[in-house]
């Protein structure tokens, strides 16, 4: 697996995590390293990626400390897949790899044509649209949002793109990955998925006691929304 690197996002200190992880991935020839994660908790100042009040105002909630570190984490992934100009596997440290893993990353990177970002877990079963199949392994279009950011795959140039989109910060990265009218880059996914989670709750992402908006917020919420998309140049919720 020359052409390609793996980077496994973790916050310092998560000793246990990372051995796990250590485990998993020596199973593998895939070259691959840590990258630090952004502690949330610990930012001291707000980036200039998010405005709370305008997330508060379009979203109906603001995001979570964690939730915040977490995509500001996967932009630093991102960026290093641009820099390093190789086509990257972005890990969180909560995986777990299938016995088919390797397999299924050798279809997608010598078999598989037309993909820029490739979905290689999801949280929710959701249709999918074959495009590409060897009989094993097929290349596939999620009808729906499967959820999840535990592992995908991106070219550099889609790694740029998610970049340029990310210029604002307003919702959790994996309802990002999944938001086309945002960043206009096509995730799929690979089926069956070759990675899958462990269970554990993850560091870096937390959505403790969030209910549904309703009622006259959620009135207001649609309200702001379209002026948003009435007014603004580059609409946080495009049509």
């Amino acid at each position: 697996m020359l052409d390609i690197q793996g980077l496994v996002i973790s916050l310092a200190g998560s000793d246990a995590r990372q051995q796990k992880v250590r485990a998993e991935l020596g199973k593998t020839n895939l070259q691959w390293r840590f990258l630090d994660a952004v502690r949330g908790s610990a930012l001291t100042s707000v980036p200039k990626e998010y405005q709370p009040e305008k997330v508060k105002r379009l979203l109906g909630f603001e995001l979570t400390p964690n939730e915040l570190g977490c995509f500001l984490s996967h932009k630093k992934a991102w960026q290093d897949c641009v820099d390093k100009n190789i086509s990257t596997i972005i890990f969180e440290d909560d995986f777990c790899l299938l016995p088919h893993f390797e397999k299924a990353i050798h279809f997608l990177m010598n078999e598989s044509t037309g993909w820029n970002a490739v979905r290689l877990q999801g949280l929710s079963d959701v249709p999918q649209e074959q495009i590409q199949s060897n009989g094993e392994f097929s290349l596939v279009r999620n009808i729906g949002d499967a959820v999840g950011a535990t592992a995908y795959l991106l070219r550099p140039s889609a790694a740029q793109v998610l970049i340029d989109a990310a210029s604002d910060i307003y919702e959790p990265l994996d309802h990002f990955l999944e938001h086309r009218q945002k960043h206009h880059l096509e995730f799929l996914a690979i089926s069956p998925y070759p990675v899958d989670i462990t269970g554990v709750e993850t560091t870096i992402a937390d959505r403790p006691g969030r209910l549904p908006i309703r009622g006259w917020e959620k009135t207001k919420r649609s309200a702001m929304r379209a002026l948003d998309r009435w007014f603004s140049k580059n609409p946080w919720f495009p049509k």
